[in-house]
């Protein structure tokens, strides 16, 4: 690290919590400055992006951190969320369709985004396609879905950079089959399997309120070369809320195992709707660690507290209550 920065506050997904963001920012040590901008003497704060969508306080946690990045005083990754909100408000060049569906769904997602005025809107669209796929900081990585070699590649192929910062760039990376398309998916939604294909049922999505015959792939531990060791089934229910069934471990095909990171670079992601508290192997091994704690459902805002150590430590996890305590871990 150069100069006076003695590390790394990497922060959980907002999702327009902008009181639990602040509340975490005091207790790391951040403080507005004349300006307003929250800054810290000699640290720098990490999003790892889904800054919008489910939250009342949608603008003033992009105001925040907006300002905080232009300052330096923050660097941020795109979440999916920021991915998506740019498909809806880019029309195809040669359909004139939104490349993301204004169906029901999609605009009950977004529907706390949509709640700010059509400028603002603009801007952080404008905004949003500045936005770093993932960040190499000299000694931790960051990336909101997934640490992915192979998809980087492409991207930067495709781009060359690890930005999506030209409409040709977004259209192609919302075209359903080209490699773009399914690197980004990789990057910022995560690599799946087929649980079908792997003689295991599939679940039912209760938010969805649809099967899902994918399950999300557990990249972040690398002893993970059985099923269903490898496929991310953690609070899984069925239609009937069953417990999903539990099968015995069978191998897994090779190319699912490309996802798993095995460096030794600490790696920071979000995405996955953790519960607090964190559980070694589920949330943070030795080199990666999870953090999103479902900020916008009840949970915690959370950072972890990097300062140049070569390996994960829970205790270095910081919740923004600081009633709320990290436990010993488990496992």
């Amino acid at each position: 690290m150069e100069g006076t920065l003695k590390g790394y506050d990497i922060i959980g997904d907002v999702h327009g919590c902008a009181e639990k963001l602040k509340a975490l920012l005091r207790e790391l040590g951040y403080r507005p400055d004349e300006s307003g901008i929250y800054r810290h003497a000699d640290r720098t704060a990490v999003f790892v992006g889904d800054l919008i969508d489910r939250g009342d306080e949608q603008l003033e946690v992009l105001e925040l951190v907006e300002a905080m990045v232009d300052a330096g005083s923050a660097r941020i990754v795109m979440g999916n969320h920021e991915f998506n909100a740019i498909a809806w408000a880019t029309a195809h060049p040669d359909t004139g369709e939104p490349l993301r569906s204004h169906s029901a769904h999609n605009r009950e997602q977004h529907k706390a985004f949509l709640k700010l005025s059509e400028d603002r809107q603009l801007h952080y669209i404008e905004w949003f396609t500045t936005l770093p796929l993932w960040l190499e900081l000299g000694g931790i990585r960051v990336v909101h879905a997934c640490w992915h070699r192979g998809s980087m590649d492409v991207v930067r192929a495709a781009t060359g950079s690890n930005r999506l910062s030209t409409v040709e760039h977004v259209v192609e990376a919302n075209r359903k089959g080209s490699g773009l398309y399914e690197a980004v998916e990789v990057l910022l939604k995560g690599p799946e399997i087929s649980l079908v294909d792997h003689d295991m049922v599939a679940y039912w999505d209760h938010e969805a309120k649809k099967p899902r015959e994918n399950a999300r792939i557990r990249w972040w531990d690398h002893n993970v070369e059985t099923l269903p060791r490898l496929a991310e089934l953690s609070g899984v229910k069925l239609e009937n809320h069953e417990d999903y069934p539990a099968y015995e471990p069978h191998d897994v095909d090779a190319k699912y195992l490309d996802y798993v990171y095995t460096d030794d670079v600490p790696l920071f992601y979000g995405h996955y709707w953790r519960e607090w508290e964190p559980i070694h192997r589920d949330d943070w091994t030795a080199h990666t660690a999870c953090v999103d704690f479902s900020a916008v459902r009840g949970g915690s805002m959370v950072a972890y507290r990097w300062s140049g150590e070569p390996e994960i430590h829970w205790e270095n996890y910081i919740p923004h209550d600081p009633a709320v305590v990290a436990p010993t871990p488990s496992g």
